[in-house]
């Protein structure tokens, strides 16, 4: 029989063995994934869909570009068109049809083969009116599209694309768009698997619960592998991808968070590789101490504020164009944004495709006081206080705190700020619940109609209320003009029209702000901030 003394010997080691496992320091999630291919990338706030044709922001691609591909990709340094589902195309010498080839060993990830029947297919489910998707318009480049989706015609085969063959897809435009090519790139055209959707409920139903783990089939070098919570989104390599060869990540995992702060903290703990955002008030800080870590990449984009035409004071055209005259955004940039964005006052950021933007409603105190008289509230004497809404963020509030105090000073408005989270505003913005809303615009393709096609009357992302048959024409003979020049002097023609009308207020042009670990690679800047994932692997440091 052991003794005592040798009980408690065994007893003592097996107790400092169990401390000395407990402080050994725990491996990071960037640590193993650096190790065994995993990226884990944060991603701002939760998505409320995983259905490529309800998306509605950049949020949502950077999780949907990795399930799902369209006929053409992106080239990893400048988006540039390359060979996605389809391997080659022909353009007519008018530029009004393209003929794509689909690739004979296209599949989706549950086997079946992907043909083109499935876009055209995909493409009526968008246009189908009872879906209702925000981005319908994107397709009326394709002939007889808009008549289609406004209930004008009810025959498909009018609409500008047909399946000559299960690989052959023609597609006949409207107009001949320079950024045909580009365009496709967006999410609103990829396919979607109509058997799947159908095998749950109607694909022409936004309530239908097919985009979900188990029941998603998709076709991008990722497959959907979890959704926990509805929060962390888990996509794993899909064996079936054409490419997927050169796809050199197993798996990525997005990671939601509702505030900069947090993602940022994240961050440094090891939990992500690379964030959506910095807290503005880090970036001086990781300027000075680890400035390896901070990028400030170019972005295609522009920070504006939505303005409710159908609720007063903002109904009065002077109400609005005062607030956007109060606005010192030079101010604001370099002392609330610590100079990391770019002052605008305009909606189309500057040089967008060779634009030259025209001039917008900048800061004039004089004026913008007179013109809140000439509406009725001298000094902003009897006016009703002004809700601005946006979504859970600190930096967001920092911006709101700015345009509060600024508009409270020089106007004499009441401007009452609301926070909610990202879902709740989008549908409080769907439904037109909102007097002033934070939002932001980012370019679907390089090109100022990208912006400016937002605000048709019949615009799908428009929510202000504000309409103008003027704007309409001559974004409609914008369309139809090939000499460029003369296009871009009918769009700016259009910008002036909105910008004096004011039911939007722009405050800054984008870059984008971010911290990512020196162990991705292949993360280029680009101007849409799109990064094929495909391109993307994980070096590990040391």
């Amino acid at each position: 029989m052991p003794s005592f003394r040798r009980i408690f010997q065994v007893i003592s080691l097996l107790g400092l063995s169990l401390f000395l496992i407990g402080c050994a320091p725990r491996e990071t999630n960037v640590e193993r994934g650096n190790r065994d291919q995993v990226l884990h990338r944060g991603k701002g706030p939760s998505l409320g869909d995983l259905d490529p044709h309800l998306a509605t922001g950049t949020t949502d691609y950077n999780v949907l570009s990795a399930l799902f591909e369209g006929l053409v990709g992106e080239h990893p340094r400048d988006l540039s068109p390359v060979p996605g589902m389809a391997n080659r195309w022909e353009i007519s010498a008018d530029r009004m049809t393209y003929t794509f080839h689909l690739r004979p060993d296209a599949v989706w990830s549950n086997g079946d083969p992907l043909t083109a029947h499935d876009f055209v297919a995909s493409w009526k489910r968008v246009l189908t009116p009872e879906l209702a998707a925000d981005y319908a318009s994107l397709l009326y480049v394709l002939s007889g599209a808009e008549a289609y989706h406004k209930r004008s015609s009810n025959d498909f085969d009018e609409v500008g694309v047909k399946a000559l063959d299960d690989h052959i897809l023609r597609v006949d435009l409207e107009y001949p768009a320079p950024y045909f090519l580009s365009l496709l790139q967006h999410w609103m055209w990829y396919p979607v698997h109509l058997d799947s959707i159908k095998a749950v409920g109607s694909p022409y139903s936004r309530t239908t619960p097919w985009a979900r783990p188990g029941t998603l089939v998709s076709n991008g070098p990722f497959v959907l592998e979890s959704w926990q919570n509805r929060e962390r989104i888990v996509v794993t390599k899909n064996p079936d991808y054409w490419d997927a060869n050169t796809v050199r990540l197993n798996a990525i995992h997005f990671h939601p968070f509702e505030g900069v702060d947090t993602e940022e903290r994240a961050f440094r703990s090891g939990q992500i590789h690379l964030t959506d955002a910095l807290p503005i008030a880090k970036i001086d800080a990781y300027r000075n101490d680890t400035p390896e870590l901070l990028r400030i990449d170019p972005y295609l984009g522009t920070y504006f504020f939505r303005l409710n035409t159908r609720k007063p004071p903002l109904d009065k055209v002077e109400v609005r164009r005062a607030l956007s005259l109060a606005l010192d955004r030079e101010t604001i940039v370099k002392q609330v944004l610590r100079d990391s964005q770019i002052p605008a006052s305009t909606l189309t950021p500057d040089g967008t495709a060779g634009y030259r933007s025209p001039t917008g409603l900048d800061f004039d105190l004089e004026r913008a006081r007179a013109l809140l008289a000439e509406a009725g509230y001298p000094q902003g004497q009897g006016a009703p206080p002004i809700e601005l809404l946006y979504n859970t963020s600190e930096n967001h509030r920092l911006v709101a705190e700015a345009l509060q105090s600024m508009w409270s000073q020089h106007l004499g408005l009441i401007i009452e700020l609301r926070n909610m989270e990202n879902k709740t505003v989008l549908e409080s913005r769907r439904v037109g619940d909102y007097e002033m809303l934070r939002s932001v615009w980012i370019a679907d393709y390089v090109d100022p109609a990208s912006f400016l096609d937002v605000f048709k009357s019949d615009s799908g992302n428009n929510y202000t209320g504000w309409g103008n048959a003027e704007y309409d024409r001559l974004l409609f003979q914008a369309d139809r003009t090939t000499d460029p020049d003369a296009r871009f002097d009918l769009l700016r023609e259009a910008e002036t029209l909105l910008l004096a009308e004011a039911p939007i207020v722009p405050l800054y042009s984008f870059t984008h702000v971010f911290a990512i670990q020196p162990s991705v690679q292949g993360w280029h800047p680009t101007l849409l901030d799109h990064h094929p994932y495909k391109h993307v692997w994980l070096e590990p440091e040391g």
